[in-house]
C-alpha cells in the first residue's frame, strides 16, 4: 500500500478551514467594515495622500513603520487582510512557487473590500496550489526563509497555516464587533 503524499493532509488542513470557516465569514464584507478603525490610531489602508509615511504603490498605502512602535498599534480588517495577502501568502508564493514578485514596499494595496478579497483569493490559490505540488522530499528540504533558512519547508507550511487561522479569527472577531456596534 502506498502512503499518500504528506502535502495532501497539509493542504486539507488549510483548505478545510478556508472553505468551511474563514472564507464564508468574509462574504459580504463592506467597505465600511474593511476600513473601520475601532480605536484611535489604528493602522489601516488609507489613500496615499492621507498616509503619514506612504508604503506600497498605487492610490492606497498601508500604515507601517519599522521598527514597530511598542506597543504595536491596533490593526484594522484592511490591514490584517493586507498582511495575509502580502506577507503571509504573496511573498511566499513568489519565493517558493514562482508567483509574481510581491513585497510590502511595492504592493498596490486595495482601497475596497472587494478588491482585497480578490487579492486574498488569488494569493491563497497560489499558496494552496504550490503546497499541493510539493513532494515528500521537497517538504523536508530547507525552506531558505531569512532567519529560518535551515527549517524544513514543512515547518514553513505549518507556520503559514497557523498565521492564516490566527489572523482569520481576528478578522472574524472584528466583523462580529462591527455588527454588534453598527448592526448588519
Amino acid at each position: 500500500m502506498t502512503e499518500p503524499n504528506l502535502g495532501t493532509p497539509l493542504t486539507e488542513q488549510l483548505s478545510w478551514h478556508w472553505d468551511n470557516q474563514l472564507r464564508p465569514r468574509l462574504d459580504g464584507l463592506s467597505d465600511a467594515e474593511y476600513l473601520w478603525e475601532p480605536v484611535p490610531g489604528s493602522w489601516n489602508i488609507r489613500p496615499r495622500a492621507e498616509a503619514e509615511q506612504p508604503n506600497g504603490s498605487g492610490e492606497f498605502s498601508v500604515d507601517f513603520t519599522f521598527p514597530q512602535p511598542e506597543p504595536p498599534p491596533f490593526t484594522t480588517i484592511a490591514w490584517r487582510l493586507a498582511h495575509l495577502i502580502v506577507g503571509v501568502f504573496g511573498m511566499r508564493v513568489a519565493s517558493h512557487f514562482g508567483g509574481p514578485p510581491m513585497d510590502y514596499a511595492s504592493h498596490a494595496y486595495p482601497g475596497t473590500a472587494a478588491e482585497a478579497l480578490g487579492q486574498l483569493d488569488a494569493t491563497y490559490a497560489g499558496w494552496i496550489a504550490g503546497v499541493r505540488g510539493l513532494d515528500e522530499a521537497s517538504l523536508w528540504q530547507p525552506c531558505g526563509e531569512e532567519g529560518h533558512a535551515d527549517f524544513p519547508m514543512i515547518a514553513l507550511v505549518l507556520h503559514i497555516h497557523r498565521e492564516v487561522i490566527h489572523h482569520g479569527a481576528e478578522v472574524s472577531l472584528l466583523r462580529d464587533l462591527y455588527r454588534a456596534r453598527y448592526g448588519g
